[in-house]
């Protein structure tokens, strides 16, 4: 039986049937249809590709142009502006080079009038030290040569200590008037106090407050406070008596036992320290062997009124403490503190005398075999080893 396709015909819409030859005929007729619209569709999707491969091709040349116009145009701006910063900077710097060196020869000009200044602060130094020195020297020739040479020694460290507190002056001089060098002088004296007696207490008068410059509250190993001793100190190239008056009135002010004025320019009658209406008168170098010898009178005398005072006080104290139960137990401990440190050195010793008695046997038996090893090869070897005299 012959297979049927039913088919509509397109005019009438009549239904009519197929047969097998047919519908394979049509089959192959669509099929090369349908081959056909495939060759023509890739033939028109290669040839759209290939103008889009074009446009895309095209599209990247001209962004490639730009590009390469826009850079052009950047570097040759980015070029421009860098000469330009180039050149200002090199302006600047110039003018900066310029204004450098100005200040470096200011600087160095200022720097040369220092060392000016202090080549002629060394050499006026120099030659009042060796004034100084002179007259120590042909003093101390008349001392002892030990004497002398002491002398000699605490001279150099005073020439070295007053070197350098004429440097700090001399620094400190440079930048002021003529009362920033009187409080110069000051700062230099309370130094000076305050480094060669560390232990007593240097208080400054403030400025503005009657007073004299500074105060010396002279204190024992105790620490107890045994005298003051009052300071007023004077740049000037004369002596004038008005000084002397006023530091009379300070020192009662004060109620201070000692007053010291530390001057440039003493009185006429004299070139050294001395007492002066009562007041005590010296130059700068001179301060710190006055201030010695006004410290040690004070504290013998602190010392002479303190035993005066608590001479029967103290005997009382002193039997009471001896006839003390806390004496008796100081004692004991002091006896029984002893008692052990005899105890210890004795078993120290014991010790000692077993460990040099362990030593000794061993060395003994050492000494016995190397003697036995030293017989041995002797008979074996003959005179061909010499003798050994510790050993025969």
């Amino acid at each position: 039986m012959k297979s049927l396709l039913n088919a509509k015909c397109p005019q009438c819409g009549h239904f009519f049937e197929l047969n097998e030859s047919l519908k394979q005929e049509i089959r192959d007729q669509l099929k090369l249809e349908v081959q056909e619209w495939k060759a023509r569709k890739e033939e028109e999707f290669k040839k759209r590709e290939e103008e889009q491969q074009l446009q895309v091709k095209k599209t990247l040349q001209e962004q490639e142009q730009l590009l390469t116009q826009q850079i052009s145009q950047r570097l040759s701006y980015t070029y421009e502006n860098e000469i330009k910063l180039l050149k200002d900077t090199n302006t600047i710097q110039n003018e900066r080079l310029k204004s450098a060196q100005q200040r470096e020869l200011e600087i160095l000009k200022k720097e040369q009038d220092i060392i000016l200044k202090e080549q002629q602060l060394q050499v006026q130094i120099q030659t009042t030290l060796n004034s100084e020195r002179s007259k120590i020297i042909e003093q101390a020739q008349k001392t002892e040569e030990e004497k002398s040479a002491l002398k000699f020694k605490e001279l150099e460290k005073q020439r070295e200590d007053y070197k350098r507190l004429a440097e700090e002056m001399q620094r400190k001089l440079e930048q002021g008037s003529m009362q920033l060098q009187g409080e110069v002088m000051e700062l230099a004296l309370e130094a000076l106090l305050r480094k060669f007696f560390p232990f007593d207490q240097v208080e400054e008068v403030p400025k503005g407050v009657k007073g004299a410059d500074c105060m010396l509250h002279v204190r024992n190993a105790l620490a107890q406070p045994c005298g003051t001793i009052i300071f007023e100190s004077k740049r000037t190239k004369q002596f004038t008596n008005d000084w002397i008056d006023k530091l009379k009135d300070d020192q009662r002010l004060k109620n201070a036992d000692i007053a010291v004025l530390v001057t440039e320019a003493l009185p006429k009658e004299y070139k050294h320290m001395n007492i002066y209406n009562g007041i005590w008168v010296c130059t700068f170098q001179e301060v710190k062997p006055l201030v010695t010898l006004l410290r040690d009178s004070l504290l013998r005398i602190h010392a002479a009124q303190t035993a005066q005072n608590n001479r029967g006080d103290k005997m009382q104290m002193l039997y009471a403490y001896l006839t003390s139960n806390e004496f008796k137990l100081c004692i004991s401990a002091i006896a029984e503190g002893f008692k052990d440190i005899r105890e210890g050195i004795t078993r120290e010793r014991m010790q000692m005398e077993k460990h040099w008695k362990e030593r000794e046997k061993t060395l003994d038996r050492v000494l016995q075999q190397t003697m036995h090893f030293y017989g041995s090869v002797k008979g074996i070897a003959g005179n061909a080893i010499d003798d050994i005299p510790l050993l025969d």
